[in-house]
């Protein structure tokens, strides 16, 4: 699974139902094209694709009054809001996951109750910790990667990522049981999306793929479609 799945269907669902551009506005403003392949192409092609799945309910709306060709707006349905869910879960609990699907739900985590939050990254820290174990069966880290030839520093590397993404997600799990956030069900959440009209500050100034083609995103949107990346040998390096 690459990020932009998760990222698309939490920006949607965050408007309630918003069009194409207002998608990638707000993954502009959180940063998601540095870290993550949420390009102008990739987020048209995530939206068309979804609808087509059964993920997004696709509206067409009445072309804008400066002739551009007509929009379409998304809205999530109940076999979206279960994928999404679903995503968040598994990119938080799985702990061989790419460090752009970890980072897309960390800015969705306060969209589950707390307890489970908790739960869920325990579950990443107990798979870490697995996964090192496993690692040191054949490499003894007192020892020193020299012991195994330069090859060492390949393991060596994997249990630096274990120690430091467990330690990362102990710290959050920490907070999170110290009352840091608002999760779900506690109060009035944090609110990380941008009013329509409201003018981004990170904004890329790429063209959009959906003004130069017809209300689904056109050619131009499959031509940059993203490719859904498996997860790497070992885990992410947070």
């Amino acid at each position: 699974m690459s990020a932009i799945r998760l990222l698309v269907l939490g920006a949607v669902r965050q408007h309630g139902r918003a069009h194409g551009y207002q998608v990638r506005n707000d993954l502009e403003y959180w940063g998601a094209h540095e870290w993550s392949n949420a390009k102008p192409g990739s987020i048209y092609h995530a939206l068309k694709q979804m609808a087509k799945q059964g993920l997004l309910h696709a509206h067409d709306i009445a072309p804008s009054t400066a002739g551009g060709p007509p929009r379409t707006e998304y809205e999530m349905t109940e076999a979206g809001t279960a994928e999404y869910f679903k995503l968040l879960r598994d990119s938080l609990s799985q702990y061989d996951r790419k460090v752009d699907e970890l980072s897309a739900a960390i800015g969705f985590i306060v969209d589950l109750p707390r307890e489970e939050a908790v739960a869920l990254l325990k579950e990443r820290v107990r798979g870490l910790e697995e996964w090192r174990e496993s690692v040191t069966e054949y490499y003894t880290p007192a020892d020193g990667p020299e012991q195994l030839g330069h090859i060492g520093e390949i393991m060596n590397m994997w249990v630096n990522a274990a120690d430091t993404g467990a330690d990362w997600s102990r710290g959050l799990i920490d907070r999170i049981e110290r009352g840091a956030y608002v999760f779900a069900g506690e109060g009035e959440p944090f609110v990380g999306v941008l009013a329509e009209g409201q003018e981004n500050p990170f904004a890329t100034g790429e063209p959009d793929p959906e003004s130069n083609a017809g209300p689904d995103g056109g050619p131009d949107a499959d031509a940059n479609a993203d490719a859904e990346d498996g997860a790497g040998p070992g885990p992410s390096v947070e």
